[in-house]
């Protein structure tokens, strides 16, 4: 599902927004860190300080257990507008259980993030978000060259200013 602009994006972006939908209704909006494994996106329930001691208790993962529905924006910012660029991915998340995607998840995590060498993942929650669909709008492989969207709906008027930079 993603092209390989996409995927050079992915990896190289440090972080990302992941939007869960709250039990009333509202978006959620929690920064993150993420690798990409194969075909699916992996966030883990890290050791930073949290609101909850339990893990398993934070917001994020209880909005993932009643409803499956997330979004992550990993956006490019420039002050040189012409170098904006965003990829949104909507999917369907899930506590990863299956022992050797987690490895591989928790050794992708470790190769993208040295932080994460210290910590404990193999024993944390880990999400595992199924891409679904993904948007995108600039330039993902050189920022500055061309400004077509892509991807239906990508939603052109959500630069800073209302429109397209130029």
């Amino acid at each position: 599902m993603l092209n390989l602009d996409q995927r050079v994006f992915l990896r190289a972006a440090r972080s990302a927004t992941l939007g869960t939908i709250a039990e009333d209704g509202r978006p959620r909006l929690v920064p993150i860190c993420f690798a990409l494994d194969g075909d699916a996106l992996f966030t883990p329930i890290d050791e930073k300080p949290k609101q909850a001691a339990d893990p398993r208790h934070l917001a994020r993962v209880r909005d993932i257990e009643r409803r499956a529905d997330v979004t992550v924006l990993i956006d490019e910012w420039d002050e040189d507008w012409t170098h904006l660029a965003w990829l949104r991915i909507d999917g369907r998340a899930n506590l990863a259980e299956d022992p050797a995607e987690r490895a591989s998840a928790v050794a992708a995590l470790r190769a993208k993030y040295p932080q994460y060498a210290e910590h404990d993942l193999e024993h944390r929650p880990l999400i595992r978000i199924a891409i679904e669909r993904v948007r995108s709008w600039g330039d993902l492989s050189d920022p500055g060259r061309s400004r077509s969207p892509s991807g239906e709906g990508s939603g052109s008027s959500s630069s800073p200013g209302g429109s397209r930079p130029r």
